[in-house]
């Protein structure tokens, strides 16, 4: 069910006039609705310019592609024949694309506060229904049976209320699927760069996975058995200093990006057995809405 984003009533038409307060968002000339206008262009969570340079990036390289292979496998494994999926900050399209072509009769949708992501994800994914909103505001009340979101929780301070909004948008059984950097003690100025707020623990974010009502039925670790790297990688640029190159974990030669996703595709098969790691520059969370 939709919400208005204006009163909160249900009474919205598939163009978003509501009928209750007569409230229609406005709309780019491609007729993407923008549910959060005054987010549209904003520059503080995520740079727009950035996004450029993550649509070229991400279709080839290694860490990209070992996280949308293992999000696919976790939505085959714990929540088969789902009919409704939302990527709440789906940036580029990336990871939705994934899912997209995994899951053909699967109805699929992606939000972006930003609209220059979404500009981006247009031109990637084929059936995909875009909007543009602010997480923290779902306009949606039990419409979806899985909600993902990926590497975005770290750039949104109120990340409780996001949490509170995916209960809220899903249905009953569904679950949510979610990305997070982890260890507070790999903070560097590479997530100065990238806005970061925050870089979880395991127990933080389970806590306000706890508080907003959800069931975790599954938390591991990935880029795991990369950790040593990182670590040697993140030490050497706890501050930015002359020539700091925010890319320089994943821009990386084709012989090393290949070798890379070899050791992520070998810790993705030890995932898929039950092991569950507890270190890694990421964690991965699955949980449910009972």
């Amino acid at each position: 069910m939709k919400i208005c984003p204006a009163c909160s009533g249900s009474a919205v038409s598939p163009d978003w006039t509501c009928s209750g307060c007569g409230h229609r968002p406005p709309s780019l000339a491609t007729g993407l609705p923008l549910l959060a206008p005054e987010l549209a262009q904003s520059e503080r969570a995520f740079p727009s310019s950035d996004f450029a340079r993550l649509a070229e990036l991400e279709d080839g390289n290694y860490w990209f592609r070992s996280r949308s292979k293992l999000i696919v496998w976790v939505l085959r494994r714990h929540f088969p024949g789902f009919a409704s999926f939302l990527e709440v900050g789906c940036g580029t399209g990336c990871v939705l694309a994934a899912v997209e072509a995994a899951f053909p009769s699967a109805a699929c949708s992606g939000s972006e506060a930003h609209v220059a992501g979404l500009a981006h994800a247009a031109k990637r994914l084929r059936r995909s229904a875009l909007l543009q909103m602010d997480a923290r505001r779902i306009p949606f009340r039990a419409e979806f049976d899985i909600i993902g979101s990926f590497d975005v929780l770290e750039h949104i301070e109120a990340d409780r209320e996001v949490l509170d909004q995916c209960f809220l948008a899903l249905r009953s059984g569904g679950g949510v699927v979610l990305t997070v950097p982890q260890h507070r003690f790999l903070w560097s100025a590479r997530d100065e760069y990238a806005r970061h707020v925050r870089r979880y623990t395991r127990g933080e974010i389970l806590e306000k996975l706890h508080s907003a009502g959800f069931r975790p039925v599954r938390v591991t670790s990935f880029v795991s058995l990369l950790f040593p790297l990182m670590l040697i990688s993140r030490a050497s640029s706890r501050r930015p200093a002359p020539g700091f190159d925010p890319e320089a974990e994943i821009r990386v030669g084709r012989l090393a990006n290949w070798l890379l996703e070899a050791v992520l595709s070998f810790e993705r098969w030890l995932i898929a057995l039950g092991i569950r790691f507890p270190f890694g520059g990421s964690l991965l969370v699955v949980a449910t809405r009972p």
